[in-house]
């Protein structure tokens, strides 16, 4: 069995996520990135995406994270990961991230008809965060 790391997820809420994992897959501004136990010092900034944890306790284990951008650390199996806000699958209000998701819609629609590029740019961030819950939703 390997070295099992410690996986952290913290926003300005506090702590969303701290468990002991085997695997954990994000996304960076510059891809995809597996880490593993004992993976080299590193920090990434990461993209509005899903964050895959496989747990120690079974590989078939997998937790599922929301996470909309943030910073991801990795020193001595410790795997930390700092975002403005982010959501574990069981915790994402769906109903709330629908709404979301049309509204944003909107805004986009109403944004292109008015050329308000300031406007699409916060509409298209909104639209891909609400995506982004609802397919970390679907992992339960």
């Amino acid at each position: 069995m390997s070295v099992p790391m410690t996986v952290q997820v913290v926003t300005p809420a506090g702590v969303v996520y701290d468990h002991h994992a085997n695997f954990v897959l994000a996304k960076t501004t510059g891809g995809e990135i597996g880490i593993l136990a004992h993976h080299i010092p590193l920090i990434a900034p990461l993209t509005i995406d899903e964050i895959k944890v496989r747990r120690i306790d079974s590989d078939t284990h997998v937790d599922w994270i929301a996470v909309n951008g943030g910073v991801l650390e990795v020193r001595n199996n410790f795997v930390t990961i700092v975002a403005d806000s982010a959501e574990r699958e069981r915790d994402i209000d769906v109903s709330r991230a629908e709404r979301a998701k049309r509204r944003a819609e909107r805004e986009i629609e109403e944004a292109k008809a008015t050329e308000n590029v300031d406007q699409l740019r916060r509409a298209e961030v909104a639209l891909h965060r609400a995506i982004n819950r609802i397919n970390v939703s679907k992992h339960l």
